[in-house]
């Protein structure tokens, strides 16, 4: 949750206006730290109780505290470090100016940083740099990681790249611009001088970094001369790193400028230039690395770009990385750099295995090789003589790009990069790698079981897995730590502990309640548990289309929310829900301003679609069935043979604030259920408030129970395609502000073969629609039964305000020849022991000779009566008309003495719906 309208104040102004803060070495020891107080809410009260390194800020203290709702003490680190230091929770640290731990190979220290610790800059010139012979031991944990991050963010103002400077680490370890002979102290980028790096030692130690997240940095002091997000200068292979992350920086993500540091888990995602750099012969290893390019298109250059030296390309010892289980997902970003995959370069080596290169469709190239002007490159002498090799590697750009050759001055190739990439083991050219929106292989992606075992044919650094990219399809390491996967927040951490595996923790949507997005497309069993939100982030679908089938289960009491439009969730053919709630603790399918307590309206986001193996009259007559369904991506199928199919359970469930148009006639429902079985339960459901449909049945045979239909902006009931499906006790209530809505019931057949079977014909009993008055393109009406429909009704009353449209309707044709007329008239179209009171109640088809209101009255015995209050009471029928018993007819009915769908000593809506007030 952002939050704005703080005060600000300067790092610097604050540790100058503070005794013994300006600037120099610092030994932090008793003497010189300034004791904390309990609470800092009182300014004119100095620190009596905690001693804590650095220096104590009122004014950042009051000000963070305000931000966050608690008392926060925040201390002001600066200058060197020379004496082993902790930084604890007990506070937030606040960088000042460049601040070193020890001098160079010099009153050396070690810098402690405790799990869940806060550190943060204001400024591209706050920047913590871990001098050689010096260390950072920074261990957070997945439910604690350690952030680093910029007073924007810890304060709740809005972020971005670059608010601060970013961490350097410098080694003993071995740059090929050291010098041949005598000592070795290259002066690092980015930096003020004397902050220098390099030697010989490539096992040197700056440390460990551990669940440690890194945001919102970066800083350009001058061209070719910036702050990363971390910097490696010639860091050691006894370094430590893993599970880190190095999101939104204005420079590269990671920069190693040589040395042999290895990392494992690596997050690097919405960097504004190069997210992985090497040159000077970097000779580390790495392992499972995710980048991922700004999903919006914003800044980003190259996922890799590799070096060895500009001047010499062949200087020794050359830039020869390692690297396993690499994704690259590049963004359709077109600048001065656009977004491209890997760029070798400058004599680099590289040997990579097990990895994705993918990206948009308006990404620039996944692989490109520097050629040179007079042809003699050096890179392509790599490439030629294995010093560059890449295997079980997928090049998967969607833009027809995948390469990019190496030329000469006279545009010649040097060499043809996709011969050379296929002609190595394992390698694929395929732009569909199946991954979902997180990143992750979905199931029956061609990334699962590609790899190889580089444990064992490679290096014992790395662990033996047989998928090709970061992740597999079911463990998801960066879950609860890094940022934008459930951790790494400041002013709402996230909470890890209540989210099912199989979803993502992500911050509170209230503050408070453990919150888990669930998205991509669910392949096994998954149980979203009572006590948390869950937020679908885009299509969620559950199993693949009558393949990896999946239950998903769905505890009472449990809210799923959506954000846009976008969210929704798909029930595919052969998979289930189980939404199975009760009374007293309903599901809830919402938007995420019900949840926030916002102002709600329909269509805030898309709505629930079940597609079934039953029949539709759309099928071929021979073959498979498999129908696009409407307002879905491409893809969602339903239909089939089996009109016994089981879809799952909706019991005691709200579908509230949904429907979403992708297009004219090409819309989400509250709940679509495309070609649903009767095995399938449906008993006490609400679409509340919908922009679209409330519910639609394409064909199918699927049955319910007590359906309530509130506020919706079109059909509160919508059938085509052969439905036959059977419902009983359904109450349609448009909106009492007289706001949008058309038809209680919109009822088809086939639009171009009105006699097509199977035909839609289902069996409804105890129906009541209460219209409104609104007038629009489409008037609030009650039923209209078009395009050779048939229906058996019984028990029904339609009713509404004076002003409302009229309640019954039957299409005609221009021909004469209504197909729907001749189902009224020969019973295919029935309604029984049903009462019609409204100011307009019938309107005959037209270019047919057929009265409804004789049919109505004569042929089938209903009545009419004056007005709404004479029927209903609110939603309770009062009208005394006998109600036909329909269990007598079909054994899934209840005997009821009243018509319509709800009484007054039977009111089976209370409790657990919304909107009937």
């Amino acid at each position: 949750m952002k939050l704005s309208g703080l005060f600000k104040v300067s790092l610097v102004a604050t540790a100058i206006s503070l005794a013994g803060c300006g600037g120099g070495d610092i030994n932090i020891n008793v003497e010189e730290t300034v004791e904390q107080p309990t609470t800092p809410t009182n300014p004119t009260t100095p620190p009596t109780t905690e001693e804590l390194p650095g220096v104590y800020s009122q004014s950042l203290s009051n000000e963070v505290s305000a931000a966050l709702g608690r008392d926060i003490t925040v201390q002001v680190l600066s200058g060197v470090i020379t004496e082993d230091t902790t930084l604890s929770t007990d506070a937030f640290w606040a960088l000042d100016g460049a601040v070193f731990v020890g001098n160079d190979k010099a009153d050396s220290a070690t810098l402690t940083i405790e799990p869940g610790a806060v550190v943060f800059g204001n400024n591209g010139s706050d920047y913590l740099v871990v001098s050689r012979d010096s260390k950072i031991e920074a261990t957070g944990t997945k439910n604690d990681p350690i952030i680093f991050t910029s007073k924007q963010d810890v304060i709740g103002e809005e972020t971005s790249a670059g608010q601060w400077g970013g961490m350097v680490l410098l080694g003993n370890g071995i740059s090929n611009k050291c010098p041949a002979e005598g000592d070795c102290a290259l002066q690092v980028e980015g930096v003020e001088s004397g902050a220098v790096f390099g030697g010989t030692d490539n096992t040197d130690s700056s440390g460990t970094l551990k669940y440690v997240v890194v945001k919102n940095a970066g800083y350009e002091i001058a061209p070719d001369n910036e702050l990363n997000g971390i910097t490696f200068g010639a860091v050691g292979s006894g370094t430590t790193v893993e599970y880190l992350q190095v999101h939104n920086n204005s420079d590269d993500g990671v920069e190693f400028f040589g040395g042999a540091v290895n990392l494992k888990h690596v997050v690097l995602t919405s960097i504004d230039d190069d997210s992985i750099d090497w040159d000077n012969g970097y000779q580390g290893k790495m392992q499972f690395v995710y980048v991922e390019q700004d999903p919006d298109s914003t800044d980003a250059n190259r996922g890799i770009e590799a070096d060895n030296d500009g001047s010499t390309p062949s200087k020794e010892p050359k830039s020869l990385p390692i690297i396993s289980n690499l994704t690259i997902i590049g963004n359709n970003f077109d600048g001065e750099d656009d977004a491209e995959g890997i760029y070798l370069r400058e004599g680099t080596g590289l040997h990579l295995y097990n990895s994705v290169i993918t990206g948009s469709d308006e990404m620039g190239e996944c692989l490109e090789i520097e050629g040179a002007e007079d042809g003699a490159s050096e890179t392509v002498n790599n490439a030629n003589d294995g010093t560059i090799l890449m295997q079980n590697t997928f090049m998967s750009c969607t833009n027809g790009e995948n390469f990019k050759n190496p030329v000469d001055g006279s545009g010649n190739s040097l060499l043809e990069l996709e011969t050379w990439f296929t002609a190595q083991s394992g390698n694929v050219i395929n732009d569909k790698p199946m991954l979902g929106a997180n990143g992750q292989p979905i199931a029956g992606s061609p990334l699962l079981g590609a790899g190889q075992d580089v444990a064992n044919t490679v290096d014992a650094f790395f662990d033996t897995v047989d998928f090709v990219g970061a992740l597999n399809d079911s463990d998801d390491w960066r879950e609860g730590w890094a940022f934008g996967y459930g951790g790494g927040e400041v002013t709402a951490p996230a909470a890890v502990a209540g989210c099912p595996s199989g979803t993502t923790s992500i911050s509170p949507v209230d503050g408070s309640t453990t919150t888990c997005e669930v998205s991509g497309r669910i392949t096994a069993d998954l149980t979203l548990t009572a006590g948390n939100y869950y937020a679908l982030s885009g299509a969620v679908f559950v199993g693949e289309d009558n393949a990896d089938s999946a239950t998903l289960t769905i505890e009472p009491g449990v809210t799923v929310y959506g954000r846009t439009g976008d969210d929704y969730l798909v029930i595919s053919r052969g998979s289930k829900i189980n939404a199975n709630g009760t009374k007293d603790e309903p599901i809830s399918f919402t938007s995420s301003q019900d949840v926030m307590g916002g102002t709600t309206a329909a269509g805030q986001w898309g709505g629930l679609v079940l597609l079934g193996n039953a029949p539709s009259n759309k099928c071929p007559a021979e073959g498979d069935c498999a129908l696009q369904v409407e307002g879905v991506e491409s893809g969602a199928v339903f239909g089939g043979t089996d009109t016994t199919d089981n879809s799952g359970t909706l019991r005691y469930v709200r579908v509230m604030n949904g429907g979403y148009e992708i297009a004219p006639d090409n819309e989400l429902n509250g709940i679509t259920f495309g070609g649903v079985g009767s095995g399938t339960t449906v008993e006490y459901v609400q679409v509340h408030q919908n922009a679209d449909d409330g519910v639609e049945f394409f064909g199918g045979n699927v049955q319910a129970k007590y359906l309530v239909l509130t506020s919706i902006q079109d059909d509160s009931i919508d059938w085509d395609n052969g439905f036959q499906g059977k419902m009983q006790h359904i109450l349609v209530k448009q909106a009492a502000d007289n706001s949008d809505a058309n038809r209680g019931i919109e009822a088809d057949n086939d639009g171009s073969s009105p006699s097509k079977t199977p035909k839609s014909n289902p069996t409804i009993a105890n129906l009541t629609i209460i219209g409104n008055t609104f007038k629009g393109e489409d008037d609030g009406e009650g039923m209209y039964f078009r395009e050779g429909t048939g229906a058996q009704i019984y028990n029904a009353i339609v009713t509404g305000p004076e002003g409302m449209g009229e309640c019954l309707e039957i299409e005609g044709a221009a021909s004469g020849e209504s197909e729907t007329v001749k189902n009224a008239q020969d019973g295919t179209l029935m309604i029984k022991s049903s009462v019609i009171a409204c100011s307009e109640n019938f309107k005959d088809p037209s270019g047919v000779d057929f009265s409804v209101e004789n049919w109505w009255t004569n042929t089938l015995g209903n009545l009419v009566a004056t007005g709404q209050t004479q029927v209903v009471n609110g939603i309770f029928t009062i009208d005394t008309t006998t109600a036909t018993d329909v269990k007598a007819i079909d054994g899934f009915f209840d005997t009821t003495t009243h018509i319509g769908a709800v009484s007054a000593d039977n009111n089976w809506t209370e409790g657990w719906t919304v909107g009937l007030e």
